[in-house]
């Protein structure tokens, strides 16, 4: 009867092992598959980029966006969502169709002052969706123009600003908000946008250009006294909370979202 016992025992192990075996080997197997898959993954990755540097920015994008889908790797997808949002730019500075533009054809009399003001949009826009050198255009030209609605959200404990169309995250930018909770929180308009604008400190006028002017190169004032987005010529501050409560951005991206937001578009900044 023990030895009975024992035996049972003992192909019981022996089961066990097997089954412990079994496990090992379809894990194994399981990350061999996931190394398989990641690797293509990251193959695919390099075509879509590819294609992005050939100019097929709809086809990198769509492809980004599987890739993004299917992948579990966070080092993969945080970098494909950075560059969705840099395509997310190019498209809209293309004149490739999208589904929140139109294809408007310049009738007599217009002008891209008035296109701009008839979609709500602004003249540097339509220029650059359209790659135009000047702002002269003529009868029946055929220009791309972008119907969405856009809009600013500011996280100020994060530093970051999110530009949204139609309500939809498209870009994200790390930016300079004030110094001890200084930048003001709430729901307010862009009233006024100047280009190389003088900044008055203290009484003084410092002019653009100067090394002195911190204002940078655009000035997108806010419809709360003294506040608004401006360029910066202290790089060094942005991703810092050190301004006097206006927000910092880098030149090239303010003068991009100077370029997008026509006067009267939302901002919103939450803590």
């Amino acid at each position: 009867m023990k030895k009975n016992i024992i035996i049972v025992l003992l192909a019981l192990a022996a089961v066990a092992v097997a089954l412990l075996l079994v496990t090992v080997l379809v894990e194994k197997g399981r990350g061999l598959v996931s190394r398989r898959s990641q690797e293509s993954l990251q193959k695919l990755y390099e075509q879509a980029k590819d294609l992005e540097a050939k100019g097929s920015f709809l086809n990198a994008q769509a492809m980004m966006r599987n890739i993004r889908e299917k992948s579990n790797d966070p080092a993969l997808v945080q970098k494909i969502d950075k560059d969705l949002m840099d395509l997310n730019l190019k498209i809209l500075f293309s004149p490739l169709p999208t589904d929140d533009s139109t294809a408007y054809t310049v009738e007599p009399g217009d002008t891209l002052a008035k296109i701009a003001k008839k979609f709500n949009t602004t003249v540097p826009f339509i220029m650059r969706s359209n790659g135009l050198m000047s702002d002269i255009i003529r009868e029946g030209q055929k220009l791309k123009i972008s119907t969405a609605v856009y809009s600013v959200l500011v996280d100020y404990s994060d530093n970051k600003l999110f530009l949204k169309a139609n309500g939809k995250i498209i870009k994200e930018y790390t930016v300079a908000t004030g110094l001890n909770n200084s930048t003001p929180l709430g729901t307010f308009k862009i009233i006024n946008k100047l280009k190389d604008p003088t900044w008055f400190k203290a009484g003084a006028v410092v002019p653009s250009g100067s090394p002195e002017n911190i204002l940078g190169t655009r000035w997108l004032g806010l419809s709360v006294a003294g506040y608004g987005i401006h360029g910066t010529t202290l790089p060094e501050t942005i991703g810092q909370h050190a301004t006097a409560g206006c927000i910092r951005m880098m030149m090239g991206d303010v003068e991009e979202l100077y370029d997008i937001l026509p006067v009267g578009a939302e901002v919103t900044i939450v803590d």
